[in-house]
C-alpha cells in the first residue's frame, strides 16, 4: 500500500461524513413516507419504493464498482460521484411526482454504492501504516450516526420544511466534502467510462439483488415465505460466478486474511440488525414506552458505539487488530445474550445498559476488521475489498429484520419469538467468534499492530 507523507484527518473525516450523508437518506426517508403518500396521493406500498429504489441500485452497483474504482483516479472519482449524490438528491427534493422521485433515488443509489466502495481506498491511503485502524475507527464511528439520528432528524426536517428538505440537507455536506477532497486528494488522471462488461455484471447483480431485497423487504411479515423469493437470486448468482467479470472478486475472496472479515462483516451486520429491529418493538409492546421514550433508550446502543469505537482503533494500531477484533466480537456477543431474556419486567434501562454493551463491542471490532480487509487484500485490489465489505454489510442488515420477524411471526408474535430473535443475534456473533478464531490466527500482516509490521517480518501462526 502506498504510504503517504503525512496523516490526512480530514480527508478520514470526510470520508465518515459521506458515510453518514448516504445512511442518513435511508433512515430519514423512512420518515417522510406519510407526507409523501399524502401529496402525491399515492398508496403505502407505492411509496417505499422511495426507499426500495434507492438500496436496489445501491447494493446491485457495489461490487462491480469496486473494480471499476481500481482503474480510476480517487480524487476525480470522489469528486464526481459525491457531486452526482448530491445533484440527485436535489432532484429528488424537486419532484413533481412519485415517479420522478423513484427515478431520482434509484440514480441516487447508484451513486452510493459506488461511494461506499471507494471510502475504504480512500480511508486507508489517507494515513499511514500504523494509524490504520484508527483512521477506519473513526469512519465507521461517525459513519453510523447518519443511521441512528435519521429518524429524529427526518421528523424535525419534515414538520419544518416538508419531505423535500430532507434531501436538501445533503446539499451543504456534498460541497464541503468536495473542498476537502480538492485540497486534500493530489490531481489524477481523468475518470474512463464503465465498461461493457462492468455493465453486464451490474445488470446480472441487480437481479440477485433484487430478488433478495424484495425477498428481505416484501415477504418477511409473512413468516418463512421470504425465502422462496430470496431463492431466486440463485440462478443469476450462478451465472455471475462464470462470467470474466467476477474473476477480481473471487480471486479477492481466495486471497489469505480477506474471507475471515467479509464474513464478520456480514454476521456482525446480521446480529446488529435483529437487535435494533427488535428492540423498539419490546419497548413499546411489552414495556408500554411511547416512540419518542423507547427511541432515547436505544440510543445507548450507538452511545456505546462511538465511545468505544476510537478505543477499538487505538488498541489494534498499538496492540493487535486481530486481538481486538476478537474481543469486540466477544463483548458484543455477550450484550446479544444478555438480551435473550425480555423480561417483561425489565425498566427501560435494564434494556439500555444492555445495549450499550452490544454497541461496545461492535465500535471495538468494526474498524479494526475493516483494517485488516484492506491491509490484507492486494493492492490493486483495494476498490473490490472496499465494494466488498459493503456489499457484506448492507445484507446483512437486510438479511437480519427478515430473521428477526420469521422468528418473531412463527411464536404468533409473542415475546418467545422476540426472544429467540435476540438467541439468533448471539448465535451470529458465537458463529462470528468461531470464523474469527479459525481465519484471524493466519500469518497475515494485519494480525500484529501496524507499526510493528514496518519493522519486522510478519508474525508466524504460532505466535500470532
Amino acid at each position: 500500500m502506498p504510504q503517504p507523507a503525512r496523516d490526512r484527518w480530514p480527508l478520514v473525516a470526510a470520508m465518515g461524513l459521506v458515510v453518514f450523508m448516504a445512511t442518513l437518506d435511508t433512515s430519514a426517508v423512512a420518515v417522510a413516507l406519510p407526507a409523501m403518500e399524502r401529496d402525491f396521493g399515492v398508496r403505502t406500498a407505492a411509496t417505499q419504493w422511495v426507499v426500495l429504489g434507492y438500496l436496489l441500485p445501491l447494493v446491485a452497483v457495489t461490487l462491480p464498482a469496486g473494480r471499476w474504482l481500481d482503474r480510476v483516479g480517487a480524487r476525480p472519482a470522489l469528486v464526481a460521484l459525491v457531486g452526482g449524490f448530491t445533484l440527485a438528491g436535489l432532484a429528488a427534493g424537486a419532484a413533481p411526482g412519485l415517479a420522478w422521485l423513484v427515478a431520482a433515488r434509484v440514480v441516487q443509489g447508484a451513486f452510493a454504492g459506488t461511494l461506499f466502495a471507494l471510502i475504504p481506498l480512500i480511508t486507508t491511503r489517507a494515513v499511514r501504516s500504523g494509524r490504520v485502524a484508527r483512521a477506519t475507527s473513526l469512519v465507521m464511528t461517525l459513519g453510523p450516526l447518519g443511521a441512528v439520528s435519521g429518524p429524529a432528524l427526518g421528523g424535525l426536517i419534515v414538520q419544518a420544511w416538508g419531505w423535500p428538505g430532507i434531501f436538501y440537507v445533503n446539499g451543504p455536506l456534498g460541497v464541503l466534502v468536495v473542498a476537502v477532497a480538492l485540497a486534500q486528494l493530489a490531481p489524477a488522471g481523468p475518470l474512463r467510462p464503465p465498461t461493457r462488461d462492468l455493465l453486464a455484471e451490474c445488470a446480472v447483480l441487480a437481479v440477485a439483488t433484487g430478488s433478495l431485497l424484495l425477498g428481505f423487504s416484501l415477504a418477511a411479515g409473512r413468516g418463512p415465505g421470504w425465502l422462496a423469493l430470496s431463492l431466486a437470486a440463485a440462478p443469476p448468482l450462478l451465472l455471475w460466478t462464470r462470467m470474466d467479470a467476477s474473476r477480481p472478486a473471487r480471486a479477492l475472496v481466495r486471497t489469505p486474511g480477506v474471507t475471515g472479515p467479509l464474513l464478520l462483516v456480514l454476521l456482525n451486520a446480521v446480529a446488529v440488525a435483529l437487535v435494533e429491529f427488535l428492540a423498539p418493538f419490546y419497548l413499546q409492546r411489552e414495556l408500554g414506552l411511547s416512540a419518542a421514550a423507547a427511541g432515547t433508550a436505544i440510543l445507548a446502543f450507538p452511545a456505546g458505539m462511538m465511545l468505544a469505537g476510537p478505543l477499538g482503533g487505538l488498541l489494534a494500531d498499538r496492540w493487535s487488530a486481530s486481538r481486538t477484533v476478537g474481543l469486540g466480537v466477544l463483548v458484543g456477543g455477550l450484550g446479544a445474550a444478555l438480551m435473550i431474556p425480555l423480561d417483561p419486567a425489565w425498566s427501560p434501562a435494564d434494556l439500555s445498559w444492555r445495549l450499550a454493551v452490544t454497541g461496545a463491542g461492535t465500535g471495538l471490532s468494526t474498524g479494526p476488521n475493516f483494517a485488516m480487509l484492506m491491509l490484507n487484500a492486494p493492492g490493486e485490489a483495494h476498490g473490490t475489498a472496499g465494494a466488498a465489505q459493503s456489499l457484506a454489510r448492507q445484507l446483512g442488515f437486510s438479511l437480519g429484520p427478515a430473521l428477526a420477524t420469521t422468528a418473531w411471526a412463527l411464536s404468533g408474535y409473542a415475546l418467545s419469538g422476540m426472544r429467540g430473535g435476540m438467541a439468533l443475534a448471539a448465535a451470529a456473533s458465537v458463529v462470528a467468534l468461531l470464523v474469527h478464531w479459525r481465519t484471524g490466527r493466519s500469518s497475515s500482516p494485519a494480525a500484529a499492530p501496524a507499526d510493528r509490521r514496518v519493522r519486522r517480518p510478519p508474525v508466524s501462526p504460532k505466535r500470532c
